[in-house]
């Protein structure tokens, strides 16, 4: 969650070092924590003419804020309303639902059928939740976002509701417009070959195996629904769930793709994997639209 610690600090370190002095010290909430009153409380120090030459005060003040109240027990709900139990049921079914005949799905598979399937899973597996953190941490930059500046609007859960209902409707206008079941996988299978045997990854092990897999899967996954997804739902789920969930759902879908994912894959149903996933995201769209009240 470091980058996110890093994101949120420098937007709200922006905000704070071009305000006055005097609007620089929030009025604190009794859940927060000792070590965020002190900071605030704190005299300055320098005049405010040595303030506006260096930014380093400022900054190091907002950044010991930020981590104070984010790592402070009692900042767990106020960073998002939604449980961590249920958003991680949340990222687990999407994530799951939304990699099963991916690309992704199907670089793991091939690659475990002709190399090592302990490293294979290490590689994709790892490349997938990093993935997962960063784009955790690239929705909570939107959940960050002051209220100064969107008006007191709750921004990242629109944009969370919005992604999901273009998702959800995609999935289900291309799930219903399929002319020959299985088309689509199957394209996306011979993507991944080609892709496998452009690069050479059958012909390594050990270490360069592992990372040739966490490259080639990191390529793949940038920009990819699941991404988007999961940047979604970082935004207005609690973040550590989506992490978790996020994770184990990746887990669980490259695990099955290493164990026999070529094999699996002849009996999956495109149209009915764009049902279910339309679904789901439809459905997290509206239970995020519901927590608006």
């Amino acid at each position: 969650m470091s980058l996110c610690f890093g994101l949120v600090v420098l937007v709200s370190g922006a905000s704070a070092f071009n305000a006055p002095i005097s609007a620089r010290r929030p009025t604190l909430h009794s859940s927060v924590p000792p070590l965020l009153a002190l900071v605030a409380d704190e005299p300055p120090s320098e005049t405010p003419e040595a303030q506006r030459r260096s930014p380093v005060p400022a900054l190091a003040t907002v950044a010991l804020a930020a981590a104070a109240v984010f790592l402070h027990p009692s900042s767990a709900h106020a960073v998002s309303s939604v449980s961590l139990g249920e958003s991680f049921a949340q990222a687990t079914s999407l994530i799951f639902v939304s990699e099963l005949g991916d690309k992704t799905f199907f670089i793991a598979a091939l690659l475990a059928a002709r190399a090592s399937k302990l490293l294979t899973f290490a590689g994709c597996a790892g490349a997938l939740a990093f993935m997962t953190v960063i784009s955790v941490a690239i929705g909570q930059v939107f959940h960050a976002v002051p209220p100064s500046l969107t008006r007191g609007l709750p921004l990242d859960d629109y944009v969370a509701i919005a992604s999901f209902l273009f998702f959800g409707v995609k999935s289900l206008v291309d799930a219903l417009g399929v002319q020959e079941d299985g088309a689509g996988i199957a394209e996306e299978r011979e993507d991944a070959e080609k892709l496998l045997d452009e690069s050479g990854t059958f012909k390594k092990g050990g270490w360069p195996l592992v990372l040739e897999a966490s490259t080639l899967t990191l390529a793949a996954e940038i920009g990819d629904r699941s991404q988007i997804a999961t940047i979604a739902l970082g935004a207005a789920a609690n973040p550590f769930g989506v992490a978790l969930g996020g994770t184990f759902g990746h887990c669980l879908a490259t695990g099955l793709a290493v164990i026999g994912g070529s094999f699996i894959s002849k009996y999956f149903s495109e149209r009915v994997i764009g049902i279910v996933g339309g679904v789901l995201f439809i459905f997290f769209a509206l239970t995020t639209f519901i927590g608006l009240f």
